[in-house]
This record gives C-alpha cells, sequence and structure tokens, in this order.
C-alpha cells in the first residue's frame, strides 16, 4: 500500500514509498522474464488511458503493465472523442467513471491537469505527464534503472543535461533524487535552467565536459521545440557543440559513465548516436524497466485493495 491515493507528482513524496515502488518493480520485472508475461493481480480491474498528447513508450508501457497484470484496458483519444463536439472536460471525465471505471493514467499539456481531474471523480489518477510540470512515472523507472546498475541511489552523482526548463521529466527526476540521497547536477543552456532550481537541492554547471567528468550517470534531455519559443537555442548545431553529449566526450572520461535517454531522442543534436547505442547506455533497460515500474505502480494503488 501507499500513502497517497493517486501518483500525481513526486515533490513531497515519501521516500519509502518511491523505494516501496521501485522494489516491488524489481519483483515484476521478473515476471516480465518469464515465458508467459502474465500474472492475475488487476484481475477484474478496469482501467482507462486518457490521452491528451502524443506518446509511445508511456503510453505503451502502461497499456502493456495493464494487460501483464491482467487488467481490462479501454484507450482515449482525445482527437476522436465527444471534446471535439464541445464537451468540458469535466462531463467527458464523470461520464467516463459512470461506466464504473477504477484508474485513469492520464497525459495532458496543460499542468495541474490530473490532480484537476481529481476533484471531479472518485478512482485513482496516475500522472502519465502534464505540460512542464511533472512525470513521476519516468523519473520512478529512471531511479529503478540507476538502482538497478549500480545496486543503490543514494551517494550518486546524477547529471540531468538539456532542456531543463520545459523538461516535465527533469523536475519529477529532481524531487526522486533528492529525495533518495543522490547528488544532483544539472548543466544546459543558461536561458533553458530556471533561476530558483539550486533551491531544490541540485547544483548548476553550464560546463559540460566538468559535469561529465563529475557524474556516475547522465540522464540526457531533448531539446523540446514544441514547448519553447523562437531564438532559444541559436541552433542545433551551436546546441550540440556546448552540451551535447557526443563520443569524443565521452572518450575523454576517465571511469565508465552511465547515459540514460527517456526519449525521444534526437540523434546527432543531444546526444550522438555511437553514445546511444554505446554498451555504457542504458536507455532500452529503461523501456524495459517503465513496464515494471508501471506494473509495481499500478498494483500497489489498486492491487493491494483487492487483497485487504
Amino acid at each position: 500500500m501507499l500513502k497517497q491515493k493517486h501518483l500525481l507528482k513526486l515533490e513531497n513524496y515519501p521516500k519509502k514509498d518511491i523505494q516501496n515502488i521501485i522494489d516491488t518493480a524489481f519483483s515484476f520485472r521478473e515476471v516480465l522474464d518469464r515465458p508467459i508475461k502474465k500474472v492475475p493481480s488487476l484481475q477484474g480491474v478496469t482501467l482507462v488511458n486518457l490521452f491528451f498528447e502524443n506518446s509511445t513508450r508511456t503510453r505503451i508501457s502502461f497499456e502493456l503493465a495493464q494487460k501483464r497484470l491482467s487488467a481490462d484496458t479501454v484507450n482515449f483519444s482525445a482527437s476522436t472523442s465527444s471534446l471535439k463536439k464541445g464537451e468540458s472536460f469535466k462531463d467527458t471525465a464523470q461520464n467516463i467513471e459512470a461506466m464504473k471505471i477504477d484508474a485513469v493514467v492520464m497525459r495532458h499539456p496543460a499542468p495541474g491537469a490530473p490532480k484537476h481531474l481529481t476533484n471531479f471523480i472518485d478512482a485513482v489518477v496516475i500522472n502519465a505527464g502534464d505540460g512542464t510540470h511533472e512525470h513521476p512515472t519516468q523519473a520512478i523507472l529512471d531511479m529503478m534503472s540507476l538502482q538497478e546498475k549500480f545496486g543503490y541511489i543514494k551517494g550518486l552523482n546524477v547529471a540531468i543535461v538539456g532542456d531543463i526548463n520545459h523538461s516535465r521529466v527533469a523536475r519529477s527526476n529532481i524531487y526522486g533524487l533528492v529525495t533518495m540521497g543522490a547528488n544532483v547536477t544539472l548543466c544546459g543552456p543558461p536561458n533553458l535552467v530556471p533561476d530558483n532550481v539550486i533551491d531544490l537541492g541540485v547544483k548548476v554547471n553550464y560546463n559540460i565536459d566538468e559535469v561529465i567528468e563529475w557524474a556516475d550517470a547522465i540522464n540526457v534531455l531533448r531539446i523540446q521545440r514544441e514547448r519553447m519559443g523562437i531564438g532559444l537555442i541559436p541552433s542545433e548545431r551551436e546546441y550540440r557543440k556546448l552540451f551535447g553529449i557526443t563520443e569524443k566526450r565521452i572518450k575523454r572520461k576517465e571511469k565508465e559513465i552511465v547515459i540514460m535517454h527517456p526519449g525521444p531522442m534526437n540523434r546527432g543534436v543531444e546526444i550522438d548516436g555511437g553514445v546511444a547505442d554505446s554498451e555504457q547506455a542504458i536507455i532500452l533497460d529503461q523501456v524495459l524497466n517503465g513496464v515494471a515500474s508501471r506494473m509495481s505502480i499500478l498494483y500497489l494503488l489498486l492491487g493491494s485493495k483487492e487483497e485487504d
């Protein structure tokens, strides 16, 4: 069981619950390695995937997690719904809940939308990314991947590099990693790093070579052009020159470093293809751990209730 009914953000989220999710995720990771990758933990539970933004990894990962747990899954697409006919967000949510659902997994371009949803329905709400606010399940799978690789999180030097300002992944990772005792340094163009971010318990260093030398692991973020105005970076070429995780830079690192990326990647911009495909990269491990960690979250929010 988790202390909170919903998973909306990792800001002020209990450390014990984060560790519980990660530990349970490793149990489900073993399930994914079996020939039959299914358990009856959420049999009879109905979930709706309510996505108002495009998604590949998160949507497929949640749907697979639900099916691996034997839940009934319904996928909602805003582009083909009655929202296009003028129906309100509130009416859409309440009509869906009237069909006796147990939980909603929601992605929305507006920060705070999943929290807003909890005002209208009694079902469990899980935030699958809300604008530039947070992406808690991504941070949990990232932390699971770090624990899998190193055996621990506390004391790790973790760098988050790229467009911090527009990244919900960065925010959730900052909250989660600081809570779990990691040392976090942010790096990116000064106009893409929030001014007050050091108040969250992290450091900022604009020298990418120093950051690479310091870090045990680097979580590389893409430039989110769809969320930013024109002119925040001179060009992709200039960005790669100043902040790109290139093969040349990684080869200068004296000790091994772990490379992460939440996807989608812009190869040749924030990260070289050779780095992304190297043995140091755990990017595809993150994807698999995404299914396991979301199975864990769904089970702890919904399955344990069935057993009480």
